[in-house]
This record gives C-alpha cells, sequence and structure tokens, in this order.
C-alpha cells in the first residue's frame, strides 16, 4: 500500500511539474507573439505620423485678397487629403524672418514685404506617397490661388522606400515567429498529452467518445491557455507601462488601441493555440496502437 501510494504521488507530482513547465514556455511565446504584435503595430502608428508630418507649402498669388485666402483655406480643410492646414500671412512670414535672420530684409526694397502669404498641408498618411503628391500637386497648381506648390519629392521618395523595407521585414519576421510560437505550443501540449496516454488508452479500452475522452484534456489545456496569457498580458502591460513612464513620447507611437489589441491578440492565441494543438495531440494518441504507446 505505501509503495501505491509513493507511486500516486511521484504521478500526481509529475503532472503538476508537466503542468508548471508547459505553462511557463506558453507564457513565454505569448509575450514574445504579444511583442511581435507591439512592435508590428507601433511601427505601422510611426510610419503613419511620419507620413502626416511631411508638409507641402502652397505659395499664394499676391494678388488674393483676405476673403479670397479664407475661401480657399476652407475649401482645402474639405478635402478627403488634407489633415491639418496652417495659414502663414505675408506679415507673420516677414515676423519670423526678422526673428531667425535679426534684421528686417523689407528695409532694403523701401518698406516693401518681400514675402509672400502660403499655406502648409499636412496630408493624410495614405495619400502622402509619390502618386497621390504628383496628382494633388498638378491639381493644385491648376487653381489661380496658388504660384506654386513645394515639398520635398526626394525625402517622400526615400521615406516610402525605406517604409515598404521596414514592413517587409516585419511581415517575414512576424510569419517566423508565429510558427515558431505554434510549433513550441504544439510540442508542449504534446508532451503534456504523452504524459497521459496510457490514460487515453484505457479510457478508449472502456468505449468512451472522442469527445468524452478530449473533454479533460481541452479543459486542462485552456486553463493553462488562459493563465498563460493572462500572466503574458501582466509582463507586457507591465513593460509597456514601465517603457512610457521612462519616456512619455513612447505614448505618441503606442497608443491605447495598440496596447488593447496586442493584450487581446495575446488572449485569443493563447486559447486558440492551445485548443487546436490540443484536440490534434489527443487525436494523434487515439489513433495509436498500443504496441506504439511504449516506444
Amino acid at each position: 500500500m505505501g509503495t501505491s501510494h509513493t507511486s500516486k504521488k511521484r504521478k500526481k507530482g509529475g503532472i503538476q511539474g508537466g503542468t508548471i513547465a508547459s505553462g511557463i514556455s506558453i507564457t513565454l511565446v505569448l509575450v514574445l507573439l504579444g511583442l511581435v504584435v507591439l512592435f508590428g503595430l507601433t511601427a505601422m502608428q510611426l510610419s503613419r505620423n511620419v507620413r502626416e508630418n511631411l508638409t507641402v507649402t502652397l505659395l499664394l498669388d499676391d494678388d488674393l485678397d483676405s476673403l479670397q485666402t479664407d475661401g480657399f483655406k476652407n475649401m482645402l480643410s474639405q478635402q478627403p487629403y488634407v489633415s491639418r492646414l496652417t495659414l502663414i500671412t505675408k506679415e507673420q512670414a516677414l515676423r519670423e524672418e526678422i526673428q531667425v535672420m535679426g534684421n528686417d530684409p523689407s528695409e532694403f526694397l523701401g518698406g516693401e514685404n518681400p514675402y509672400t502669404a502660403s499655406i502648409e498641408l499636412n496630408l493624410e498618411s495614405e495619400y502622402a506617397n509619390t502618386d497621390s503628391l504628383v496628382n494633388i500637386t498638378r491639381e493644385l497648381k491648376k487653381r489661380w490661388e496658388v504660384s506654386d506648390v513645394i515639398y520635398q519629392r526626394d525625402l517622400v521618395e526615400r521615406l516610402n522606400s525605406n517604409l515598404q523595407k521596414a514592413t517587409i521585414v516585419l511581415i517575414v519576421l512576424a510569419a517566423l515567429l508565429l510558427i515558431i510560437s505554434i510549433v513550441l505550443i504544439n510540442n508542449t501540449v504534446r508532451l503534456n498529452v504523452y504524459a497521459r496516454r496510457f490514460q487515453i488508452h484505457t479510457m478508449r479500452l472502456v468505449g468512451a467518445s472522442w469527445s468524452f475522452i478530449e473533454w479533460p484534456f481541452l479543459r486542462h489545456s485552456l486553463a493553462i491557455g488562459i493563465t498563460s496569457a493572462t500572466i503574458a498580458d501582466l509582463l507586457l502591460a507591465g513593460g509597456v507601462w514601465y517603457a512610457i513612464k521612462q519616456d512619455p513620447a513612447i505614448a505618441d507611437v503606442v497608443t491605447q488601441t495598440t496596447i488593447i489589441i496586442m493584450l487581446a491578440t495575446v488572449i485569443a492565441f493563447g486559447l486558440l493555440l492551445t485548443s487546436v494543438c490540443t484536440t490534434m495531440s489527443v487525436a494523434h494518441f487515439l489513433r495509436m496502437r498500443e504496441d506504439e504507446m511504449y516506444k
């Protein structure tokens, strides 16, 4: 009786040890997956911010009066490609130049203001690319209110090229890490089910249905999955909170929406991957012959 009790105790301890090891492994994998989601969403937000900070300057015709300028400004603000705009009057441009240069250039021109009024446009991120800018510039130059349109075309081309390369790298990295995550979680769950293969075989011999055999393992895996995902979310949220506390500017790209999506993705994958891997592993051992269980 003592030997039987000791054997049961060892078996129980082994199962508990396997459960803890599985939980730790799945937690680490989910943290890794959460970081990939975080980096991907942050890169998208950063790309959007950079694009929307690109400035297109419209030099206005000297004959425009204040009423016409306001009308043109209102028309521009309603365009789908405009994120925000700023009107810089001739007087404001002169004042800014005096502050920068330290002298008044109008003094050398008999009091005449050499500057022209302008409007600085910041575009919506989806329009801040070379093709869209060419079309937008062409249309704006047709307006009689506009004397010229200026933007840094080389900068836009380099920016879009670099963003495309970064996007490709992130997609490839995310795909590789997702595959690694699936393999690691599948192996972890399979080892856990493997430790109970004889229990599965016994239940099959007494005529239990597949769903009846599968449910305890699925319930156990879902419990591990939700626990691991919760711990992973706490670690990720704590890391983000600490990073923002050290540098508040991070909050500009790591938004509340980004954090919510990251946390929800970790929970979803924690439940989905553990349940799918458990179902596949149990099915594998249900199909296994008795002699194969000893290999």
